[in-house]
């Protein structure tokens, strides 16, 4: 069974109580639909079905390679670069996170 070789780089394992949103979409006025966490860094990006995609914009221009939902009652990660989902144990809480702009 495949395993992701990048667990040693999450500094994130407790999430924040909230975001206002994809911080780039925020800062540059664009529209998300779900948002991810970086476990490196804790940068809050969109999914890969948003317009701009700056969650995986992010984990590219960073190499920072796992991205947890922080979507409601999800708790599955990315490796960008094993290209594997999983479930980190580690990583504890909830996020409230603001209704979609794209519904």
């Amino acid at each position: 069974m495949p395993r992701c070789t990048h667990l040693d780089s999450i500094a994130v394992t407790q999430l924040p109580e909230a975001v206002d949103g994809c911080e780039d979409c925020l800062a540059a006025g664009g529209e998300w639909l779900h948002l991810r966490i970086c476990l490196r860094c804790g940068h809050v990006g969109c999914c890969d079905d948003s317009p701009s995609r700056h969650a995986s914009r992010h984990a590219q221009d960073t190499g920072h390679p796992i991205i947890r939902s922080i979507e409601p009652g999800e708790v599955w990660s990315w490796c960008f670069v094993d290209e594997l989902a999983m479930r980190i144990p580690a990583v504890q809480g909830e996020t409230r996170i603001p209704p979609s702009p794209l519904g």
